[in-house]
């Protein structure tokens, strides 16, 4: 108990100590200290030794929580298994020990840690089979924060043993918050609500990282990586790359993503077209490397897509391509302030649908396509940097800085607007085009001296 004076007022106060969460060993009560609302999952028989099954305690301590009509479920550091799934129910929170996402590449990195320190989740069923119930379930209002889930029985060699979802989320303002996905089949699916939000989850899908669908309003996403933490340069790694999808994106309402990243997958960024229609949102920082296509847009809706201050990096010719847009297209993607390098075939191809348009504005492309083994004096006859074929493209103010062709206009395009660009060689815009064009106000620089060295051979002092 603690008085305390407030001089001035003469007011004097005492103040009850609260306790900080359920008394040890009171394993029977299901009510948690009158004001802290926190329940602890050792209380409800869970042992974090890494083969017991955690299933029914864990359920049992959100069950409480549920009942008090919300709460914190806190699960201390240990190893917990799970032969079931779990349900955090409405307004209730599973919190372990972390407060930011953590890193467990220890499989990978003989000398780092490995999944056992910290809150470390580890699901046993439903292996075999991407069917079933996910291994958690959240819903609206409900909290998954601060653990690292881990597939203790994920094989090395590939084909990776399927299961389902790690994490689904429905309803209204669910999130993930602080958690580590280490090396799960398929990561977080969001569906059938609004305003989800996923803050600071890094780890390595190995099928699908995030599927976004039947998202009514505002989904967030914020600091979600997919790295190669759990295991790389090595089979299973192709099969990822050969394989997987970092991020889809069916029907989302105002999506919004800000620094999310993905690397090693076949398609990083894939906008799709579903049973219950398409995406349109912002996204800022919207990052991809190593990837056969970094950003793939089957369809959008109409009022588009709006991607900013975004990097791409290939390392895998020549199947790869940075962006993609397919001729089903009938939306609009805008690429402003994006960087595009490295070896790759283009760097973009545009097609689409006749009302579709692809716009490029104050963006950087370089390294493509990357055939060592032409001659230097060949170069310049290499594919374009983008080769639009369909729908309607703008390209604006960017900087094309390879001596190779910048931009190929083919004979089904609708429209075109090609100016205020700055080429570091002589302008190469080839045009195949019926409908009317605007080409205009480009400059091309002369090459630098390490352009000029490149070009010869590598000879000229």
């Amino acid at each position: 108990m603690a008085t305390i004076l407030l001089l001035g007022t003469f007011t004097l106060c005492t103040v009850q100590s609260q306790a900080q969460g359920p008394p040890a060993g009171d394993t029977a009560s299901a009510a948690p200290a009158a004001k802290t609302a926190e329940w602890n999952v050792l209380d409800f028989g869970a042992v974090p030794d890494g083969t017991t099954d955690n299933t029914e305690a864990f359920q049992n301590a959100l069950r409480a929580a549920a009942a008090a009509k919300g709460g914190v479920v806190f699960a201390p550091t240990g190893r917990y298994s799970f032969a079931g799934s779990l349900e955090v129910p409405k307004d209730v929170t599973l919190r372990g020990v972390f407060a930011w996402a953590p890193s467990h590449s220890g499989i990978r990195d003989k000398n780092d840690e490995l999944p056992e320190f910290g809150t470390v989740l580890l699901p046993r069923a439903g292996a075999g089979s991407e069917e079933g119930p996910p291994f958690i379930s959240l819903n609206t209002n409900s909290v998954l924060q601060g653990v690292c889930v881990y597939y203790p029985d994920q094989i090395l060699d590939p084909p990776p043993k399927p299961y389902p979802y790690t994490i689904v989320m429905r309803g209204s303002n669910p999130g993930v918050l602080d958690v580590e996905l280490l090396n799960p089949y398929n990561g977080i699916k969001i569906e059938k609500g609004g305003r989800q939000y996923v803050r600071n989850v890094y780890g390595q899908p190995l099928h699908i990282g995030l599927f976004v669908d039947e998202s009514y309003d505002c989904c967030r996403l914020e600091n979600v990586h997919w790295n190669p933490w759990w295991t790389y340069a090595s089979p299973m790694s192709r099969w990822q790359l050969d394989n997987g999808t970092g991020f889809i994106f069916g029907r989302s309402d105002g999506q919004y993503a800000l620094n999310t990243f993905c690397f090693n997958y076949d398609v990083g960024y894939k906008f799709t077209r579903t049973a219950t229609g398409v995406t349109y949102g912002n996204f800022s920082g919207f990052n991809a490397e190593l990837c056969h296509a970094c950003v793939l847009v089957e369809d959008c809706c109409t009022w588009g897509i709006l991607i900013s201050n975004a990097g791409y990096a290939l390392l895998d010719p020549p199947r790869s391509m940075m962006v993609r847009v397919g001729p089903r297209n009938r939306g609009t993607v805008r690429f402003n302030n994006c960087a595009f390098w490295g070896p790759t075939d283009r760097c973009a191809v545009v097609e689409g649908d006749d009302i579709g348009m692809v716009s490029f504005a104050n963006c950087t492309f370089a390294e493509w396509p990357e055939d060592r083994s032409m001659k230097p004096e060949q170069r310049e006859k290499r594919d374009p940097a983008v080769a639009a074929l369909g729908g309607s493209v703008m390209v604006r103010g960017c900087e094309f800085r390879d001596h190779k062709p910048q931009v190929y206009l083919g004979p089904e395009l609708q429209g075109a607007i090609i100016t205020d660009n700055i080429m570091h060689w002589p302008i190469n815009i080839q045009s195949d085009m019926k409908a009317p064009a605007i080409i205009k106000d480009n400059l091309g620089l002369p090459p630098s001296k390490d352009q000029l060295r490149e070009r010869a051979g590598g000879t000229l002092d």
